[in-house]
């Protein structure tokens, strides 16, 4: 699956796609869940919560191993994909559409000239 051009990357394969309405879609890359193998279980922050660029924001876990997801911006958890909570394996059906993580309120819009953009992404992953 090729790397969607229009959202910024994190090294530790999260994606960040700005939104109209100023709010920020996180979600873990095709190439992240592939890795992982079949997603069975999500722990992520509530609404309300703050997530910090970098830092841990919840966990992952697959038939594999637990890994932890990173937030790719800092800001206010302004809603939490129930679908993926209920259902983990969108994370591996459709990890760059149906199996969005969170949307966060960014405190700085600009963190996102930080992330990686597709080509940068795609050479990390070869």
């Amino acid at each position: 699956m090729p790397v969607p051009e229009d959202r910024r990357y994190s090294r530790e394969h999260e994606w960040a796609l700005p939104e109209p309405d100023g709010l920020i879609l996180v979600g873990i890359t095709d190439f992240a869940q592939h890795e992982l193998g079949d997603v069975v279980y999500v722990d992520l922050p509530r609404p309300g919560d703050r997530v910090t660029q970098n830092a841990q924001m919840g966990e992952v876990e697959s038939v594999k191993a637990v890994s932890e997801l990173f937030s790719p911006v800092s800001g206010e958890v302004a809603a939490v994909n129930e679908d993926v909570k209920n259902a983990p394996e969108l994370l591996n059906e459709s990890p760059h559409e149906k199996g969005w993580l969170i949307r966060v309120k960014p405190d700085d819009p600009a963190e996102l000239d930080s992330l990686l953009d597709a080509a940068a992404y795609t050479a990390l992953t070869e």
